[in-house]
């Protein structure tokens, strides 16, 4: 059973609750201002149970200080750190929508729809990748945890991704994952599973296996169990797929070398990426955020399919695997 929501969080009045995983949840809330001002936000609070513990808090903190650096349109941004008797909680951008994992559980993405989505997740992947402090240093950001469930889709169209909250920075010290694993298992890199040191490689690897089951309606690695996936994912070569032989050309390479096992045999980085999937895009017509917010409001009038996806219910916040 869900805790009572709280009337307000600081300033912001809390209307209601938007989702909730096993250590965050996140709350629509609005502000009002002078002359009949108002603006909606979403609201990331921990959940009850995990409020007080300094090692948790200090994830949300972190995440907070990550968004706070971002300026990018495929970015959730964060406007505020607030504390409202003794709780934590970060303002972020509301997106009026919902995340993909959802959206595909209601609607499949048409082809050129899925590689427009993709296009914009890789921009926006390669500005986190290249951020730097105030003095030019790298901050080596890296999202860990790309899936469906962390990019929001709006009813406009907008593409967000969401959900830094294990982001690792090497210039960050609060942020000193080592060799843990985090993330949602059927998303991981070899060298993730592994427990090896994580780079930009692995959310390309991450971005890829999203387009496979964006394109074909499954992931290449799936196992029986999470065990079973990650051996997959580790050892397994790309499965020799018919259906994936009968995307369009450059698709298949496309898809192989984002998801190569060594992560220096992957694109050089997400701008290459980036690029790559805008060129295999003019073999189609021409689609943009009007189609993509068509789309998602098709798809929140569609009755969910009954069977979640093999790797569970996307999750919020902090809530990660591993």
């Amino acid at each position: 059973m869900s805790e009572p929501l709280p009337a307000t969080l600081g300033p912001y009045r809390v209307v209601r609750r938007i989702g909730q995983g096993g250590m965050a949840e996140v709350l629509l809330g609005l502000r009002y201002g002078a002359s009949g001002f108002e603006k909606q936000v979403a609201l990331k609070l921990l959940r009850p149970e995990h409020r007080g513990r300094a090692e948790i808090e200090r994830l949300l903190i972190a995440e907070a200080k990550i968004g706070a650096r971002f300026s990018h349109p495929g970015l959730v941004h964060v406007h505020d750190l607030g504390l409202h008797f003794g709780a934590y909680f970060v303002v972020m951008d509301f997106v009026d929508g919902a995340d993909l994992a959802a959206l595909l559980a209601r609607r499949p993405l048409p082809l050129p729809l899925a590689l427009w989505l993709a296009e914009q997740v890789a921009h926006a992947l390669a500005y986190v990748h290249a951020l730097t402090d105030e003095l030019g240093r790298p901050l080596g950001l890296v999202h860990r945890d790309v899936s469906p469930g962390n990019i929001l889709v709006s009813r406009t169209g907008d593409i967000k991704l969401a959900d830094f909250g294990i982001a690792k920075a090497t210039a960050l010290r609060d942020i000193t994952w080592g060799r843990m694993v985090k993330g949602k298992f059927a998303y991981m890199s070899p060298e993730q599973v592994a427990g090896e040191a994580v780079t930009a490689a692995s959310d390309q690897f991450a971005l890829g296996v999203t387009l496979h089951e964006l394109l074909l309606g499954r992931r290449p690695f799936d196992g029986p169990g999470p065990l079973a996936t990650m051996e997959n994912i580790r050892r397994m070569p790309l499965p020799d797929d018919p259906e994936l032989a009968a995307l369009p050309s450059p698709l298949p390479e496309l898809l192989r070398r984002s998801m190569a096992k060594q992560p220096a045999e992957r694109f050089v980085d997400l701008t290459e990426l980036s690029l790559r999937l805008h060129a295999a895009r003019r073999g189609f017509p021409p689609v943009g955020p009007g189609d993509v917010g068509r789309w998602v409001r098709e798809a929140l009038v569609t009755p969910e399919t009954p069977e979640s996806p093999p790797g569970g219910p996307p999750t919020l916040g902090l809530d990660t695997q591993g």
